[in-house]
Parts: structure tokens; sequence; C-alpha cells
């Protein structure tokens, strides 16, 4: 293995849960704005705020229908993407991981596809409408945005997530695995008057996830039963069954996050065609999402007989 190799694998949370994309191109990328971040001194959050305001001035390039600003607005959600990888790469190489990075960090992909989907949707509504009699989008490109992003495309990035985390934790590897009962605790317990933004922000933390835990009730059935026998100690043997029964479901998490979307998103953006990605969430990804969700629950039932 080269020491380029080397270094870069060093920053991986866990080879198994990363995507061929990002292992041989997003995180490469990624490792060199890292060193070039770290020594400048600059912290890993401050990469992540970066990455917020490139990501949404990707939406914006993609209000404007010219093959300029669709060209720029690729480069834009290319460069957030690297400085998305880079902040957790620099977190890992210098110690800095935090609960509050984490919580950037995965609020800083929502803004990016909050803005992407608005500045869509405001460019299609006077657009006609494809197969409508040249009839414009008007109210009815809302109603599919708001559908394939709001109902949809939270819900499985959330799922992608949560299931990586786990895999993570029965792996062994450093997992960022929350729960909502103990962030709850973490938000009652934070006052008012010191910490006001970071107590508001735990509760909107403790909703998502407690979402990605009504999800997934046979796993949150299997951990509790875990805890009650093991604590939080997972048996070597255990967590290496659970990993060899759930890590051909990895490559459908990898494709829930952010690779596939943006391929198809920049492949539709430059036909001309963005409706087409809003279609590709409502079908393709929520065909992934009901598949991955029963298998991985099926699993977690099988499981149970093991503890």
């Amino acid at each position: 293995m080269t020491e380029r190799k080397r270094a870069v694998e060093a920053t991986f949370k866990s080879k198994d849960t990363e995507e061929w994309l990002d292992i041989w191109f997003t995180r490469p990328v990624g490792l060199l704005f890292a060193r070039m971040f770290g020594a400048m001194g600059v912290h890993p959050n401050v990469v992540t705020v970066i990455s917020i305001f490139l990501g949404v001035f990707a939406g914006f390039c993609w209000w404007h229908a010219t093959m300029g600003w669709t060209i720029l607005g690729i480069m834009m959600l290319m460069l957030a993407n690297f400085l998305d990888s880079a902040d957790g790469q620099l977190a890992r190489m210098t110690g800095k991981k935090t609960l509050w990075g984490r919580l950037l960090d995965g609020f800083a992909g929502d803004l990016w596809f909050a803005s992407i989907y608005v500045f869509l949707a405001v460019r299609l509504t006077p657009e006609p409408m494809p197969f409508g009699g040249g009839r414009a989008w008007g109210i009815w490109i809302w109603v599919l945005e708001f559908v394939s992003s709001i109902l949809f495309h939270s819900r499985q990035a959330g799922l992608a997530d949560y299931y990586r985390n786990i895999y993570l934790l029965f792996h062994g590897d450093s997992s960022e695995l929350n729960d909502s009962t103990e962030l709850a605790g973490q938000q009652r317990g934070t006052p008012w008057r010191e910490r006001w933004f970071w107590k508001i922000w735990l509760f909107f933390y403790q909703g998502y996830t407690r979402t990605q835990e009504r999800m997934t009730p046979c796993f949150q059935e299997f951990r509790s039963a875990l805890r009650g026998k093991y604590g939080d100690e997972i048996p070597p043997e255990l967590g290496r069954e659970f990993c060899r029964r759930t890590y051909g479901l990895l490559k459908w998490t990898n494709i829930s996050t952010f690779n596939t979307r943006a391929i198809v998103l920049y492949i539709t953006l430059l036909a001309g065609m963005p409706w087409i990605y809003f279609i590709f969430e409502l079908t393709v990804m929520n065909v992934i999402f009901f598949y991955m969700r029963a298998a991985h629950e099926k699993v977690c039932r099988e499981m149970m007989g093991l503890i």
C-alpha cells in the first residue's frame, strides 16, 4: 500500500461504509483540502460553514437555465462536497470531533438540497410541463418538489445515515449513533441563558433522531434487548454476525446518500430537464428506501434469537 493510500484510508470511519467514488475521488481530494486547512489552523466547523455557502450558491446557479450557470453550479456543489469530506477528515486528523460538528455537518447537506429544490422550483414554475400541452408547471412543480424533498428525500437520507452508524457501532469503529432519549436529557439539562442556541439545536436534532428510531422498530427492540443483557458492550461474535448479515445493504445506504443523487442531478441539469430528478427521487430512491428498510428490519428480527 502506498503512503498516499494509507494517508487517505487513515481518515476513513471504516472502509466498509465508504462508497467507491469517495474512496478513489472524493476522499483523496478532501484530504488535500484537510491538510491545507490544517496547516492554516482552520477549525473543521469553519470548513463546514464554507461548504454550506458553496452548496447554497450551487442552488442559486441552477435558478438560471444557461449552460454557463449550470456548469458553475456543478463545480460549486462538487467543491462543497470536497469540503464536506475535508471537515470530517480534518476533525479525525486533529482530534477535534464534537457533537456540534456532527450536527453542523448533517445540517450542511440539508441546506444544500433545500437551496437546490427551492431554486429549481422557482426556475421551473413558468416553464412548460412535459406532456402538458404547453401548460406551465405552475403550482405543480412545488407540489412535486415538496413531496420528493420533505416527504421522501429527508427520510431516505436520514435512514441511510442511521444504518451506516449502526454498522459502525457493531463493527467496533467510531460510530455517531445517537439516542433520542439521551439527547432529550441533554437538551433539558442545557441552560437557556448561557447556551440557548445549543438548547434549540438539540431540540431539533433529537426530533431528527426520533424520526430515525420510528422508522426502525425492530432494530430498537433488538438494541434494547442487547443493552438489557450486555450493557453498552457488544459481544465481538455478535457484532461480527450482525455486520456479516447487513454488509450487503451498505451499497444501498451509499446510493441513498449524496453521490448517486448528485450524478443524476448533474445529468438532468446538463440535459435541461431537472424535473426528471424529482421523478427519480419519487421512484428509484423510494424503491431502494423500502427495500433497504424491510431487509434491515428482517435481520434485526433474526438477530433477536441470538441474544
